[in-house]
């Protein structure tokens, strides 16, 4: 097993080397990495590792930084002195959050989650990239499913099956026509940017919808639109005034 540490506190890298050897494991650590520039040059030039172990507050940024600029088929185990980030760490490929100092047993315990996971993350990005390769059809693709997690389950939604995505604390979330909710591993500005616009449109800074989940459009104040969809949400879904004459010429387009 092949594990790459991302950590800048010297003392926690040793410590964190020092508990793989005494796990009695066939592990090998690849490298330890202490900055997110560093890291993004790594992984621009090696495969990626099977595991990385990553601290969050490096010396030059947060590691999610790494992982936002750059593809990384790993899954991830955070190390950090902080709970701050718990919910953010679980929207990149993460599987465990260990708060330092690491114990053995909670790495032992993370080891041993990774290997029942590491199947399904293998063939995850296998699939997804089959997926991709089967909707590239012309000079811009888009992108036709989505990958999603449901307990140990890795589960493809069409776009048809999509009603919209929705932000909250900013974790995005992708509801289907059903009204069942997943999380995804994509900002709202990436999935501008490989979804298709013909059928998909940001309203606001909370929301991409597809065009199907639009029941009714009525006019609110400041010359924009409240909008009622399915599934309902739990709060006005309203188009921003900046959005509102582009949201009007989409609909007639």
């Amino acid at each position: 097993m092949n594990i790459l540490i991302i950590e800048d506190e010297y003392p926690a890298a040793e410590r964190l080397q020092r508990l793989l050897h005494e796990l009695n494991e066939p592990i090998e650590v690849v490298n330890v990495l202490d900055s997110v520039e560093i890291a993004l040059v790594w992984f621009a030039q090696n495969p990626a590792p099977d595991l990385i172990l990553s601290d969050i507050q490096l010396s030059d940024g947060l590691s999610f930084e790494i992982y936002e600029n750059t593809v990384v088929n790993a899954p991830i185990v955070f190390t950090t002195s902080y709970d701050e980030y718990a919910i953010k760490a679980f929207k990149v490929k993460s599987i465990d959050y260990l708060l330092k100092p690491v114990k053995i047993v909670e790495l032992k315990q993370a080891i041993e989650k990774y290997k029942q996971m590491k199947g399904a993350f293998f063939h995850a990005d296998r699939l997804e990239k089959l997926l991709d390769s089967l909707n590239h059809t012309g000079k811009q693709a888009f992108k036709k499913r989505f990958l999603v997690k449901k307990g140990e389950q890795i589960l493809p939604i069409s776009e048809d099956d999509i009603a919209y995505f929705r932000t909250e604390h900013e974790i995005v979330f992708l509801l289907t026509k059903e009204g069942k909710k997943y999380v995804v591993d994509y900002t709202l500005e990436q999935l501008e940017q490989v979804l298709d616009p013909a059928v998909f449109f940001r309203i606001n800074r909370q929301y991409i919808l597809h065009l199907s989940a639009i029941s009714q459009i009525h006019t609110y104040f400041s010359n924009r639109f409240k909008l009622f969809v399915q599934p309902a949400s739990d709060e006005d879904v309203i188009v921003s005034k900046s959005k509102a004459k582009l949201f009007k010429a989409w609909l007639e387009n």
